[in-house]
């Protein structure tokens, strides 16, 4: 959509940011199945990371898009439930309703590329809007009401952490942490964790590699009837040597998203932090904050310029149709894009000043 609306450069922008954050999100997602994945088994973090993230690459290359999806909906499904029975048990042992005496606003501008890589689940809104068939009214109700629920969770999620957190440093605290603090919880919590990393690198190596199959197929057009023929035979082929046959493609877009991924988890340090800040900070920002206004912008603009379009609102308007009103919508994309603008600048300024720390304890 970017390069209709926006040009080359809008098209070239969009890729390039798209591509930047589907690997930093891999990256991010290899760490931390790593990292609770260690902590489960006690094999190193590189090791454990990068077996979970090829065995899940081998389900989506394998097995397709429909195997996938069905997969990803019954980790989902587990994930959903280990969620509510985590804030339940933490509500009940007295956790929540309560903020820790020392906050740090400071801290705010740090854990902002973070709040932001949270919206990731935004990339299901072109799923919805051709699900309900460009309906307007119905696709608010459906984004509005659906973000309530992810909404609700994090927040109880959030007041619980935060309750947890000021338990654990108060000597007079109701002893939260003693009480959750069992084997039980333990693995609950564990295994709520891996599903979360696992649920959401299923959907970024989905979209990626079929992403990649995309502009492998443009490249050579004959690949179209090979992929195709993989999709719709890919679960029924049998032994390892058709399967790779069939699905050559997918196998070859899947390993050029997981292997350089693996590779960057297992060799920088502290992968996680820096992945989730250069993919919020930079990518998403980018994606979803500074482009949609451009484009909402370009195309009200083209439309205004045209009297063919302008008759056309006229008369959706006279038959009763909601008023497309772009006067009103100025100041929100105004502000988002200026919002966004000022994002990007401040993760650059912090990257700058990490920088800068690094280089003098490099040189002490």
């Amino acid at each position: 959509m970017a390069l209709p609306t926006l040009g080359e450069w809008g098209g070239n922008l969009a890729a390039t940011a798209y591509l930047f954050l589907s690997y930093t999100s891999m990256v991010a997602y290899t760490s931390k199945s790593g990292e609770v994945l260690s902590r489960a088994i006690g094999v190193p973090e590189p090791v454990s990371g990068a077996a979970f993230t090829a065995a899940l690459a081998l389900l989506i290359a394998g097995g397709g898009t429909g195997v996938t999806a069905q997969v990803n909906q019954v980790l989902t499904f587990f994930m959903i439930g280990l969620l509510l029975t985590i804030e339940v048990s933490a509500v009940a042992f007295g956790g929540g309703l309560s903020l820790p005496a020392s906050a740090r606003g400071e801290q705010v501008p740090a854990a902002l590329p973070v709040i932001i890589f949270t919206l990731v689940y935004h990339d299901i809104a072109p799923v919805i809007c051709a699900y309900l068939e460009g309906d307007l009214a119905r696709i608010r109700l459906a984004i509005l009401v659906g973000s309530l629920v992810p909404l609700v969770s994090l927040l109880v999620w959030d007041d619980v952490a935060l309750t947890l957190a000021a338990s654990s440093t108060d000597p007079n605290s109701l002893g939260i942490l003693d009480k959750l603090e069992t084997e039980w919880s333990y693995a609950v919590v564990e295994t709520f964790s891996l599903l979360a990393v696992g649920t959401s690198l299923i959907g970024t190596l989905l979209a990626a590699s079929q992403f990649f199959i995309e502009q492998m197929t443009n490249l050579a057009p004959s690949a179209k009837i090979d992929e195709a023929a993989s999709e719709e035979e890919g679960s029924t082929q049998l032994g390892w040597p058709t399967l790779l046959e069939s699905n050559r493609l997918s196998f070859v877009a899947t390993g050029a998203v997981v292997v350089p991924t693996m590779l960057i988890a297992a060799a920088v340090p502290d992968s996680f932090s820096i992945a989730t800040d250069i993919a919020g900070g930079y990518c998403m920002t980018i994606l979803y904050g500074l482009l949609p206004p451009l484009m909402a912008w370009s195309i009200v603009s083209k439309l205004s310029d045209q009297k063919a379009g302008l008759e056309q609102v006229e008369a959706a308007s006279r038959a009763g149709k909601e008023r497309v009103s772009f006067t009103g919508a100025k100041p929100v994309l105004v502000g988002m894009g200026v919002f966004s603008v000022l994002m990007v600048f401040q993760q650059i300024l912090q990257d700058l000043v990490s920088f800068n720390t690094y280089l003098l304890s490099w040189a002490s």
